[in-house]
């Protein structure tokens, strides 16, 4: 028989612009589903770390860098960045209000809480597709974590952010020699060949091993300049 244990408990769940949001506890993790499809939880946070390290080691000595992370999550990728003073700013764009909310006063603040008081923190309510179509901004690095991959994405309209129009919209919010840094749950060498067509150069694929099956990856180009 299951035991409580085993029954992940739903602690929220909200209608979004985007469809429904749930964040559930399952023993001692968070878990974040989006329309039915698991995004992350709480149980490692290395794939996220890396991400972050990833942008910093392409981008070596910079005076104030900053950075734009797409996707708050369960907020590992937005507290290892604080948590390092290379970073200058940090701008996070998370277009679910509940994922706000839970990180703001809700569980999640159990991870977060310090790197969104973080002085250098601003959190960006928007659509991360538009935003780097929209913004005046320009970045030293974007890290993007807002679906389970290119090839896997939580809703259609963020299959526009990986083609070259939003390849190039990306391209155009880095500053010159500015590191694009994309997180899937596998390899496509067909997004590392959109990047290159993209102009992107030093494209790269980071793999971090994962208990089972096919490794997580960090997809890495460098704009031009």
């Amino acid at each position: 028989m299951p035991t409580s244990y085993d029954i992940p408990e739903v602690l929220d769940r909200r209608e979004g612009p985007y469809g429904e949001v749930v964040l559930r506890r399952h023993g001692e993790l968070l878990q974040i589903i989006a329309n039915g499809c698991f995004l992350m939880d709480t149980s490692d946070g290395r794939s996220e770390r890396l991400l972050v390290d990833a942008a910093r080691d392409a981008l070596g000595p910079r005076t104030r860098p900053n950075v734009l992370i797409g996707g708050l999550g369960v907020g590992f990728s937005l507290a290892h960045a604080a948590a390092d003073p290379y970073w200058h700013a940090i701008t996070v764009v998370e277009r679910e209000p509940a994922i706000v909310g839970w990180h703001h006063e809700g569980p999640l603040a159990a991870v977060s809480a310090e790197a969104v008081a973080d002085p250098r923190t601003e959190v960006v309510e928007a659509d991360l597709v538009g935003h780097v179509r929209e913004t005046s901004a320009t970045y030293d690095a974007l890290c993007l974590d807002i679906d389970n991959g290119p090839g896997w994405t939580v809703t259609e309209g963020n299959d526009d952010l990986y083609s070259p129009a939003g390849l190039t919209s990306c391209a155009r919010v880095l500053k010159p020699g500015g590191v694009l840094a994309v997180w899937s749950a596998q390899p496509s060498p067909e997004f590392e060949e959109t990047l290159r067509n993209a102009g992107f150069q030093q494209v790269r694929t980071e793999e971090i091993p994962v208990a089972r099956g096919v490794p997580d990856v960090v997809h890495i180009g460098v704009r031009p300049g």
